[in-house]
């Protein structure tokens, strides 16, 4: 089984809360996406593995992938070693996808940063025949990187507008995260991200990077090679819209 898109998430719920849309978008377009969960978010103050793992799984269904799973690498602890790195090469030969997205690599969580550092270089590296993992080489076109909590000067804005309905369905999934108290028992503590100003601040930032390119939200991507593109009139001329701005 393979992908055209494989978005990976330091935790369960980080990818809904940043990409979710363009997975949307690119699903109804007919393209295989994938979201991998490098960890089960062990170290989460709400929830526990098992209700995170069944939140994921009930958010994958929302998001109509065709791969999802979580890796279990240490919640924490993710780094660029030999081990965490063959484990994600293996995920990427094995998926082959096209595009790969990954989260910025400037952010206040250790595991963001991390995690950024790790799909990227694992990227490349799944590319180089002579790292023998029993599977064919595969490096994907691109890596795109999302933001989480630092922002960036975006390469480009996708239109998500028409799924962010959606989108909002598959945050809602996780409920020990973003809810009241959850059915473990472990819901009971207030969090940062369980504040419903932050699910406020998710969606404004939506609206924010929509009224850039004309539309009621967006989701922004950055890309660290320059991009070939060869005929500007046909790519720049696809009905901008003003309206917003």
């Amino acid at each position: 089984m393979t992908v055209d898109v494989l978005a990976f998430g330091p935790h369960p719920d980080d990818i809904e809360l940043t990409c979710a849309g363009t997975l949307l978008r690119l699903a109804s377009e007919g393209y295989a996406t994938g979201v991998v969960s490098l960890t089960a978010g062990e170290l989460g103050t709400r929830g526990t593995v098992e209700t995170r793992a069944r939140e994921f799984d009930a958010a994958a269904a929302v998001l109509g992938t065709r791969v999802h799973r979580i890796l279990n690498l240490p919640d924490g602890g993710l780094s660029s070693c030999e081990s965490q790195k063959r484990e994600v090469i293996e995920t990427i030969r094995e998926l082959r996808p096209r595009i790969v997205l990954a989260p910025y690599w400037e952010d206040r969580h250790p595991d963001h940063a991390n995690g950024s550092k790790l799909v990227s270089e694992a990227s490349f590296l799944a590319g180089l025949s002579r790292i023998e993992t029993g599977q064919p080489a595969h490096r994907p076109v691109r890596v795109l990187f999302y933001p989480c909590r630092y922002e960036f000067k975006p390469s480009f804005i996708v239109d998500v507008s028409d799924f962010h309905e959606r989108k909002v369905q598959a945050i809602h999934c996780y409920q020990s995260q973003f809810g009241g108290d959850s059915a473990d028992g472990a819901g009971q503590v207030e969090t940062n991200i369980s504040h419903p100003g932050f699910l406020e601040a998710v969606i404004a930032r939506a609206r924010q990077y929509g009224s850039y390119i004309g539309v009621a939200y967006g989701e922004p991507f950055l890309v660290r090679e320059p991009m070939k593109l060869n005929d500007p009139v046909a790519f720049f001329g696809q009905g901008y819209s003003n309206s917003f701005v």
